[in-house]
């Protein structure tokens, strides 16, 4: 298997939609469905998308995916084998989420923590059967890698604190990140913001 990572641009847009549209969560995985728009979007502009929903959820948030794709307000990295899109990250500048920690109180509380210019680690989807491939860590080492080439200060993640693993754990493990160098440096109930400094690393991690 080759795995190529790539920043998500217009040309992939497609190649985005045919991921959450036939893979993501073709397991039945319980967070689908799900076009990663939650980020990017306010609590009246989610509050307004669910009041849509009628008998159709999945249509009605891809239609608002592709609105935000199209006015560039999805941020982050595809996962590819050959040209099958298989792996998604939701990662780009603290600044431009609206919602960053899925919720108003933690969103605030992430804000409220930062420490410098941020690339912000969102989550994560990964095909049903390519997961425990490494793709979730190769998708966060070209989100560090590309942070440290522009100017970034840190890296965060946002993990949910749980007893045990679990497979639909979006926003990543704790151990994903800790393995790449990310410390805690902050909690509130049950998510953890994970960071690390790349201001003055060497380029191999």
């Amino acid at each position: 298997m080759s795995v190529t990572i790539k920043p998500l641009t217009k040309d992939l847009i497609p190649a985005y939609l045919d991921f959450f549209d036939h893979r993501a969560f073709s397991d039945n995985n319980p967070n689908g469905p799900c076009y990663c728009t939650s980020p990017s979007m306010t609590a009246a502009s989610i509050q307004k998308m669910v009041s849509e929903f009628g008998d159709d959820v999945k249509g009605t948030i891809r239609r608002y995916a592709e609105r935000l794709l199209e006015e560039g307000k999805i941020h982050g990295y595809l996962a590819f084998n050959g040209d099958t899109p298989i792996g998604w990250c939701n990662a780009g500048d603290l600044a431009d989420y609206v919602n960053v920690g899925f919720d108003a109180e933690m969103s605030e509380f992430i804000h409220e923590n930062a420490c410098g210019k941020t690339m912000s680690v969102v989550c994560f989807a990964i095909a049903p059967e390519y997961r425990g491939k490494g793709i979730a860590t190769a998708l966060l080492q070209r989100a560090i890698f590309d942070a440290r080439e522009n100017g970034y200060a840190v890296v965060e993640g946002y993990a949910t604190v749980l007893d045990e693993p679990v497979y639909y754990d979006y926003t990543g493990p704790i151990a994903l990140f800790a393995k790449m160098g990310f410390y805690e440096v902050a909690r509130h109930q049950d998510r953890v913001i994970l960071r690390k400094d790349v201001r003055h690393e060497d380029q191999e991690d």
